[in-house]
């Protein structure tokens, strides 16, 4: 497999996707958000991290690097593709890493999808302390019943005036809601792609 996944126009504005813990560059959902968004006319630059680099290579599971590692790599890829400030993101911790390199000078602006505010069941471990003090655009997008930080502890969370959450109707951590709930995970993805595409454009025109 290549370093990389690129998709959409190369004149269009440029979104670098990171994926989350658990699962590659290739997944279903890295795929889906990743396609929806070259339909809108912007260009996406997905890449795995070094443990999923070997994760691939060889098909032995391994946990993730640790952050300082993940962020270099992230670097890397932020400064090869970017020659002015872009919007990053990703997926859970993908999405974490994207909003530590928020101080970066390529970095416009940030989404991300299911941000992993703390693990499941343990909301005493939380991860977002730093999203207070973001002062770049951030974009969030949470399923509504995402244990990795639900709808209703977001009145709990401190976030930054800049920050600004969306939520995915019935919505697990990967956008997925329950069948009785009347959505689909096809329709919540649909969503998060238009409401991301919007965010792309929006901060690429400020910039």
């Amino acid at each position: 497999m290549s370093q990389w996944l690129i998709d959409g126009p190369q004149d269009g504005p440029l979104f670098i996707f990171a994926h989350g813990a658990g699962a590659g560059m290739d997944h279903d959902f890295m795929s889906s958000v990743a396609l929806g968004l070259a339909k809108q006319g912007i260009q996406v630059v997905r890449f795995n991290f070094p443990y999923m680099v070997k994760r691939a290579e060889d098909g032995k599971k391994r946990p993730p690097d640790r952050a300082p590692k993940l962020l270099a790599a992230y670097e890397e890829v932020i400064t090869h593709f970017a020659s002015q400030p872009i919007v990053i993101g990703g997926k859970s911790m993908g999405g974490r890493m994207s909003s530590l390199l928020a101080g970066h000078p390529l970095v416009a602006g940030i989404a991300c999808l299911g941000f992993p505010f703390h693990p499941p069941g343990k909301p005493e471990n939380y991860k977002g302390a730093h999203l207070a003090n973001l002062e770049k655009p951030t974009l969030i997008l949470q399923g509504e019943r995402d244990t990795f930080g639900k709808r209703e502890e977001f009145d709990e969370f401190v976030l930054s005036e800049h920050v600004d959450a969306h939520f995915l109707p019935d919505g697990d951590h990967g956008f997925k809601p329950r069948k009785r709930s009347g959505y689909t995970e096809a329709d919540n993805i649909a969503t998060a792609v238009e409401l991301l595409a919007e965010f792309i454009k929006k901060v690429s025109d400020e910039k």
